[in-house]
């Protein structure tokens, strides 16, 4: 192969990496945004029935589909433009390689003992709170709307921070990596219409922020203390102690971690079999 040949394929292979890596960072911000997925169900709609069309030559659906097709693109630009620029702030705070280095065992050990040790203090005395912690997609746009802390984590200062009364209390708190790093943070609220009427606030920010970003959701119930997580628009509701823990050590893993544990299952059943 010559050195044009070479480089001819290198362009090819760079190409095709960049539009894969496009499309991946779209699709894995789209899929938290319940608005912009049914958006993109319709038009998937749109287009198989333009094929349909075609095919059977159904000449006044296919011109008005046409049409469609035509307009429909300003059309849903000017009537998603908040969903758009939702998905687009997303995709820019996407870090390729993860925003802080992975924590440790012992360090996710320590958070975990940390915030448990608060949960069940604030689940029992039915406290209500909020705690967002970052993973890859930046919250930096909300940090720099609250009340800036950058403490160590700990289980006394959590509990001080939701207590009845306390300046701090409303809204979320914010952990990156091992440190608390802000306060009084406002999310914004789901607007899943499946949501039960009878969640509040805090549960329906701890969805709305979970929509829009890979973050992990806590959530404890001021009304009932019931505790929950909220991870990629999906609420984990009313879990016990047992199961809140577990869920939390799980997605505070590495990606990598996550990964080769669960090759290592598939390899287990494939030796049983």
């Amino acid at each position: 192969m010559t050195i044009d040949g070479i480089m001819a394929f290198i362009k090819k292979f760079i190409d095709v990496l960049l539009v894969w890596m496009v499309l991946y960072y779209i699709l894995k911000n789209l899929r938290r945004n319940v608005k912009m997925v049914l958006l993109f169900k319709g038009i998937l709609i749109i287009f198989f029935l333009k094929i349909f069309s075609d095919i059977l030559s159904l000449a006044t659906i296919g011109l008005l589909l046409d049409y469609v097709i035509q307009w429909g693109p300003l059309a849903l630009i000017i009537i998603f433009q908040p969903e758009i620029r939702s998905v687009l702030e997303q995709l820019g705070r996407s870090q390729l390689l993860g925003r802080h280095k992975a924590l440790t065992f012992d360090e996710r050990e320590r958070i975990v003992y940390e915030i448990m040790g608060a949960v069940e203090h604030l689940k029992k005395n039915r406290i209500g709170a909020l705690i967002i912690i970052e993973r890859d997609n930046s919250l930096n746009d909300y940090i720099e709307k609250s009340k800036k802390i950058y403490a160590d984590i700990s289980s006394e200062l959590l509990i001080s921070i939701f207590f009845p009364n306390n300046p701090l209390h409303d809204g979320g708190i914010i952990i990156q990596g091992d440190k608390i790093t802000s306060a009084r943070a406002v999310f914004p609220t789901s607007e899943n219409l499946k949501i039960s009427k009878r969640l509040g606030t805090r549960h329906r920010a701890a969805l709305g922020i979970s929509e829009v970003s890979d973050c992990i959701s806590l959530v404890i119930s001021e009304e009932t203390g019931r505790i929950s997580i909220a991870i990629d628009g999906q609420l984990f509701y009313n879990l016990t102690i047992d199961e809140f823990k577990i869920k939390l050590l799980e997605e505070l893993k590495p990606k990598k971690v996550i990964e080769v544990e669960e090759l290592e299952e598939v390899t287990d059943e494939e030796t049983t079999e």
